[in-house]
């Protein structure tokens, strides 16, 4: 009779806490990236690669790509970065949950999907191994997504599962939002503003009067818009000749975020043309937005994967960008799986340690299934 597999939990902690103290921010993944390689040095039947995606999101290390037999047709994908320093972290651990003490961040996002991935390599090549697949270690996820939207995978894999999501496992995000921003940048004319105020064009007045004639904040149940930087003007005596603004549009529908950027480059060229000033418009995808039914593949798989974990799947919906987004760009149908890392990028983040358990268990329901 096969014995039923059972978690580490002592283990998978202990590699956790050993993951935190590693400070690793956004375009300086390369500490942690060089404790996975450190990690996984000792094992054969393994491939591990660095890609070339430092040259397009200015990391000072590229993806980890780690082939476990031939590769296989999934991948299972975790960002190195964190939103904020974990220098100094101090981790209180009890039966029930790991928290930092308060003075910093724990790490949770993403330290919870790097430990679960380690482990789960650790323990399925200490078994043997014999399993065919692919496990991913990202940059940027936290700034740019770039690490992933550059990612070199091998062109068989078909599928992509992302540990990365807050929600509880059990949840799995199969459809979230998409993000373009975008940058006004409005030119008036500078003059005194004492002696001849009359003569300047103000580009700060333009930029408010064009931003007080549009809707921001939410604007219906998966449409958001937001203003998020304002950089204008030199001096309290000088007409504010140049102004930059910097926003966002999300949406889970393309049709309305194009409609929405385009209501807004239509009001700064009316308010502009109404002070007699002119603006320069740009505007770029952050992340393109996924949906993935209950009859796609990979959502058959997360629903039979997490039920043998004993789990109820819960299909999600995000306005917010994830890895996810990037490999179902770039035609890999992937989905952001509930982790358990709690209150992200706050000092009170957290996570369970039923949850952490829970997390590896489907990494290994994966590994088990697909591989």
């Amino acid at each position: 009779m096969k014995t039923k597999f059972q978690i580490n939990a002592e283990r998978l902690t202990e590699i956790f806490l050993e993951t935190i103290k590693i400070d690793s921010l956004s375009g300086n993944e390369k500490p942690l990236a060089n404790y996975i390689c450190a990690f996984l040095s000792s094992y054969k039947d393994i491939n591990i690669n660095e890609d070339n995606s430092y040259k397009y999101s200015n990391s000072n290390t590229g993806n980890l790509i780690i082939k476990v037999g031939n590769g296989g047709k999934v991948v299972m994908l975790s960002h190195m970065d964190t939103a904020r320093p974990t220098k100094g972290v101090q981790p209180i651990v009890n039966t029930e949950k790991i928290t930092s003490d308060g003075n910093t961040v724990l790490g949770v996002d993403n330290r919870v999907g790097v430990s679960v991935l380690l482990y789960t390599l650790e323990k399925h090549l200490s078994n043997g191994g014999g399993k065919n697949f692919t496990v991913a270690f990202t940059t940027c996820e936290e700034t740019t997504l770039l690490g992933s939207k550059n990612i070199e995978l091998d062109k068989k894999i078909t599928k992509g599962f992302i540990f990365d999501s807050a929600f509880r496992p059990g949840s799995f995000i199969n459809n979230a939002c998409g993000a373009m921003s975008f940058e006004v940048e409005i030119n008036g004319k500078a003059s005194h503003s004492g002696i001849s105020p009359e003569k300047g064009i103000n580009s700060i007045k333009i930029a408010s009067d064009a931003i007080s004639n549009l809707q921001t904040g939410r604007i219906d149940d998966e449409t958001t818009i937001n203003f998020g930087k304002i950089v204008g003007g030199s001096a309290v005596n000088v007409v504010p000749e140049k102004t930059v603004i910097i926003g966002e549009v999300r949406s889970f529908d393309l049709d309305k975020i194009k409609t929405e950027l385009e209501k807004i480059k239509k009001s700064f060229e009316k308010a502009a043309n109404n002070f007699g000033g002119s603006i320069i418009f740009k505007s770029s995808w952050d992340f393109h937005p996924y949906q993935l039914n209950e009859f796609s593949d990979v959502y058959k798989t997360v629903v039979a994967v997490l039920t043998k974990a004993g789990l109820q799947p819960d299909a999600k919906i995000s306005l917010g960008g994830s890895d996810a987004n990037s490999l179902n760009g770039n035609g890999i149908p992937s989905v952001n799986l509930g982790i358990g890392a709690q209150n992200p990028h706050a000092n009170d983040e957290f996570v369970l340690i039923e949850d952490l358990i829970k997390a590896a268990e489907i990494a290994h329901n994966l590994v088990e299934m697909e591989g």
